[in-house]
C-alpha cells in the first residue's frame, strides 16, 4: 500500500494535487476502500497541459485525453481504478464525493469551495483503491470569511439564490464582460482562498469553452 504522502508527491510530479480522500462511505464503487480526488495543481498545471502531446496534436478534447493518460497511468502504479467526470452517462458522483472528502463544501454562491483551490476547484479524475487511506478533514473557509463572492458578479448571476446562466452569457457578450471572459469569473476570483493560483490564460481557455 502506497502512503498518502507518496501519492501526493506522485500526483504533484504530474501537475495534479490530491484534493481529497473519501473513505468508508456508501457512495464509493463496489470493492473500493478509499477514493482519491485529483485536481489541477495550479499554476504548474497549465504549462504542463500546453506542453503535452495531447495539446499539440490538434485533436479534440486535449485536457480530457491528457487526464485519461496521466491518471490512467497513476492508477496502474497504485493498483487502483481510474474514474473520470467526463465518462457517462451515468456520470460518477464527483460532487457528492467532494462533499464527503472533508475538504470541499457548498459555498455562499452554491459553487464548491476547496480548502486550497477555493472556488476554482475542479476535478480531472479520481482513483478508486482497494485499501483504506487516512481521511483528511479541514475547516470550511467560508465560516470565517467576509464572503466577497456574494457581491462580486456585476450582473448578479451567481448568488446564494443560484446561478442565472442566461444573465452570465449576456454579460459575457457585452464589452463589460471582457474581464471575466479573458481573466476568469469575478466571483471565483473574489474568493480569498486560492487567489492567484490559476493563470489568466487557463481561465480564458475555460471561459471560451463555456461561452461559445
Amino acid at each position: 500500500m502506497t502512503p498518502l504522502a507518496e501519492i501526493e508527491a506522485l500526483a504533484a510530479r504530474n501537475h495534479l494535487m490530491v484534493a481529497g480522500v473519501v473513505t468508508g462511505v456508501g457512495s464509493l464503487p463496489k470493492g473500493t476502500q478509499s477514493l482519491i480526488l485529483l485536481a489541477p495543481d495550479e499554476p504548474a498545471f497549465w504549462p504542463g497541459i500546453t506542453d503535452s502531446t495531447e495539446w499539440q496534436d490538434g485533436q479534440a478534447d486535449p485536457i480530457d485525453r491528457w487526464s485519461k493518460r496521466i491518471i490512467g497511468s497513476l492508477s496502474q502504479t497504485l493498483g487502483g481504478t481510474a474514474i473520470f467526470p467526463s465518462d457517462g452517462p451515468p456520470y460518477a458522483p464527483f460532487f457528492t464525493w467532494a462533499l464527503q472528502s472533508g475538504r470541499c463544501w457548498a459555498s455562499p454562491v452554491n459553487l464548491l469551495v476547496h480548502d486550497v483551490a477555493g472556488l476554482f476547484i475542479s476535478f480531472r479524475g479520481a482513483i478508486a483503491l482497494p485499501h483504506a487511506l487516512p481521511a483528511v478533514s479541514e475547516t470550511r473557509p467560508c465560516d470565517t470569511c467576509t464572503q466577497p463572492c456574494l457581491a462580486a458578479c456585476p450582473v448578479g448571476a451567481l448568488t446564494d439564490a443560484g446561478y442565472d446562466v442566461p444573465a452570465c452569457h449576456t454579460h459575457l457578450d457585452a464589452a463589460e464582460g471582457a474581464n471575466c471572459l479573458t481573466r476568469g469569473c469575478l466571483v471565483r476570483r473574489a474568493c480569498p482562498v486560492g487567489q492567484d493560483r490559476r493563470l489568466p490564460e487557463q481561465s480564458a481557455y475555460h471561459m471560451g469553452r463555456f461561452h461559445r
